[in-house]
């Protein structure tokens, strides 16, 4: 970490100290934006790969969900307003007319980005790629519209890619020998069902590059997620928002703590 009082700290751009995901990336307030940004700069990156057959959409999710679970899912301007309970009143007989303060239901709407990949000139979907986040991972009813949507894709040609940099949930289900990791990437390559790759790894562990399944007979380009993530880090200066000092949320395992913890003192 620098000090915040040397001016010079301010304008070194710092990149982060590991060699893969960032855990401390993960924290809810923080994630909505790191979402929004890897998600645009994947799609910045790979537009000269496939180009010009293909073209790259940003597209959008959105869930209405209710004050509580905007909590849940890292909303903290919506956070303060929900936690802040009403005293209440002491019970008192009603006249004949009165006005009793009451709440309404109300919901809100959490947005998300993720990319489609087009063919030029017809507009074929050929892969989808979606960045997991809070909304559909954690949260019941939007994890079950994410894997009703996930489903519908699986029964058609069109390829999928999907990033979990999530620690905290249950992964999303695949058939197989149960594996257990921090982050996972799959490569579900549409002419290939049921079969696709998983790509497990840990906190310790660089983000292994992966293919960005196109049409059967196309070349496939490489995707370096670890790469575009660390040079988003380093342009988003995320390095001013965070405090290396805290433990992350959400909290590591007592082995990974102790690792970060030497981790950061040697980059200190």
């Amino acid at each position: 970490m620098f000090d915040a009082s040397d001016v010079k700290g301010y304008n070194k751009h710092m990149p982060t100290p590991f060699p893969g995901m960032d855990p401390y990336l993960e924290h809810p307030a923080l994630w909505p934006d790191v979402h929004n940004r890897l998600i645009a700069a994947i799609a910045d990156e790979l537009t000269p790969l496939i180009a010009p057959r293909y073209y790259i959409g940003l597209e959008r999710r959105v869930y209405l969900l209710k004050p509580d679970d905007i909590v849940f899912i890292g909303r903290p301007d919506i956070a303060v307003v929900s936690r802040q309970a009403s005293p209440r009143p002491a019970p008192r007989p009603l006249a004949e007319v009165d006005v009793i303060e009451v709440e309404v239901p109300m919901t809100d709407e959490v947005s998300e980005n993720f990319l489609e990949i087009r063919e030029v000139g017809t507009g074929d979907v050929v892969t989808i790629m979606e960045l997991l986040s809070p909304a559909n991972k954690l949260h019941d009813q939007g994890r079950k519209q994410y894997e009703e949507k996930r489903s519908q894709v699986f029964f058609t040609r069109t390829s999928l890619v999907e990033i979990d940099l999530l620690r905290a949930g249950q992964p999303m289900t695949v058939v197989g020998e149960p594996v257990s990791s921090d982050y996972r990437i799959l490569v579900s390559r549409g002419w290939q069902r049921p079969r696709a790759q998983l790509y497990p790894f840990d906190l310790r562990q660089p983000i292994p590059p992966f293919p960005l399944p196109l049409r059967r007979d196309d070349e496939t380009p490489a995707v370096d997620l670890g790469a575009i993530l660390h040079a988003l880090y380093e342009r988003a200066r995320f390095d001013l928002r965070l405090d290396y000092a805290q433990p992350p949320v959400p909290p590591l395992s007592a082995e990974d703590a102790a690792w970060v913890k030497d981790l950061l003192a040697d980059k200190a």
